[in-house]
């Protein structure tokens, strides 16, 4: 165990030193960064498992992420693809990230993710239960070689239970999790849904999932701290399933169903039993003459809705009848349509200037091009300009700035998703001590990729 504990010293010594020569902060101490020193074998593929890694790696850790030679992650391929046939969503998503193509198909590629995971302190899969296993990389394989190895696993429903072998996808997960049910417009005898369901137009299941999956990374490494320092190993695993972490948002919709009977349905543009809140149309700008326009008002507190009422001229609509939250509940269609009347005769932006002078929350529905414009998102530094390609070739992608904010920490992207099999001669040669000759043995072999040359 000693030997154990003196091995991983090294290894979190020589990790610091390689992400140090890798990373800069605004005061050129990458120490800085929370996971510097921590080192995630990143198997997973498209959103849930690479976003828990784009998380992690933004703050510090060094992600190595294993790709199948020649073709990649798919998501290197997916929606918009830039100049070089990439996908801008690619360098958002991998970036801060090492590339290693290997295949783990072939049981000689297995044995080199073996050598990786030996040296890694998180191993970080999104495969279908049971995958792993089948290939003997699963905590029971490895952790006889590591046994201080934590492995974050995220799947569509975890890994036990009946429906665990099912495929996991995060648009039928969110359908399951009652998510997508209360999403759309009710109809308006049964206060039910209503038609289909409506669905954000970004694979939020995956996203969610990864972000519990980065939570419960943490949690397993402060964990592993505190059992190292009662001399034992502290490896574990991360359970994450995509069904559960949607469940997990859905507020007070379960007791709700258990006190009271009640199932709550679709709401439209509004939220159920919370008055007013809601989306009201605007006349068009006119430097957007073609655009819907929204404000989304949230006057819920008692006294900001005497105050919006009064700036409105809707006076007529204040009083104990329209004290609380329950008064006004029980007059919603008499309220939401005294609003949007009002709105509707009016730009956004006039909307807009009017509440805030009587500090009434409010604010216009912005695209993607009011949101990389706005001058608030500027100002806090929301925006990060990457640059991809050499330094004498490229071009620069914006991409949204990794949060929270951390005092002290600056966490500026390192650098953008990489190309396929970059960081095959770092990591292979110079972390595992692979020779030139084996590399290419490797290669020659379709076992290690070889699409990138310095």
């Amino acid at each position: 165990m000693a030997l154990l504990r003196l091995d991983s010293r090294k290894y979190l010594l020589r990790s610091r030193q390689l992400i140090r020569t890798l990373t800069t902060s605004s005061n050129g101490v990458a120490d800085q960064l929370p996971l510097a020193g921590v080192r995630v074998l990143e198997l997973g593929q498209v959103v849930a498992g690479p976003f828990c890694g784009q998380l992690l790696g933004h703050f510090g850790a060094e992600i190595i992420k294993v790709e199948p030679p020649n073709v990649g992650d798919p998501l290197r391929v997916w929606r918009e693809l830039d100049v070089d046939g990439v996908s801008p969503w690619w360098r958002s998503i991998a970036r801060n990230k090492k590339s290693v193509t290997i295949d783990l198909r072939k049981e000689e590629g297995r044995e080199l993710v073996k050598k990786l995971a030996a040296k890694s302190d998180v191993l970080l899969e999104n495969f279908k239960p049971g995958v792993l296993e089948k290939w003997n990389l699963g905590p029971k394989d490895l952790h006889p070689l590591n046994p201080s190895l934590i492995f974050t696993r995220v799947s569509g429903y975890g890994q036990n239970g009946p429906w665990s072998s099912r495929p996991g996808y995060a648009s039928v997960c969110e359908a399951q999790s009652g998510f997508r049910y209360i999403n759309g417009f009710p109809d308006p005898e049964t206060g039910m849904l209503s038609g289909p369901p409506v669905r954000p137009n970004i694979s939020l299941g995956d996203s969610v999932a990864g972000l519990h999956a980065a939570f419960g990374t943490v949690l397993a490494l402060l964990s592993r701290q505190a059992k190292q320092a009662k001399g034992e190993p502290g490896g574990q695993t991360v359970d994450v399933s995509i069904l559960e972490s949607m469940i997990n948002l859905m507020e007070g919709i379960i007791p709700e169903y258990d006190r009271k009977g009640k199932i709550r349905g679709p709401s439209g543009s509004s939220v159920t039993g919370i008055v007013p809140t809601n989306a009201y149309p605007c006349l068009p700008s006119p430097s957007s003459p073609n655009k819907p326009s929204y404000v989304v008002i949230g006057a819920n507190a008692d006294s900001m809705y005497n105050r919006m009422m009064q700036a409105i001229g809707r006076e007529d609509l204040i009083g104990p009848n329209y004290a609380q939250n329950h008064h006004r509940v029980a007059r919603q269609k008499e309220i939401e349509d005294a609003i949007s009347a009002w709105t509707s005769l009016r730009t956004a932006e006039d909307v807009e200037e009017i509440l805030r002078g009587v500090s009434v929350p409010v604010g216009q529905v912005f695209s993607a091009k009011e949101i990389v414009e706005n001058e608030h998102v500027n100002a806090r530094g929301v925006i990060e300009d990457v640059w991809v390609g050499d330094k004498d070739n490229g071009w620069n992608v914006k991409v949204a700035k990794v949060t929270p904010v951390l005092e002290g920490c600056d966490t500026k992207t390192r650098w953008a998703g990489p190309e396929l099999g970059q960081h095959n001669r770092e990591v292979l040669l110079e972390e595992l001590g692979l020779s030139e000759a084996e590399l290419e043995s490797y290669q020659l072999k379709g076992v290690v990729g070889r699409e990138f040359h310095d």
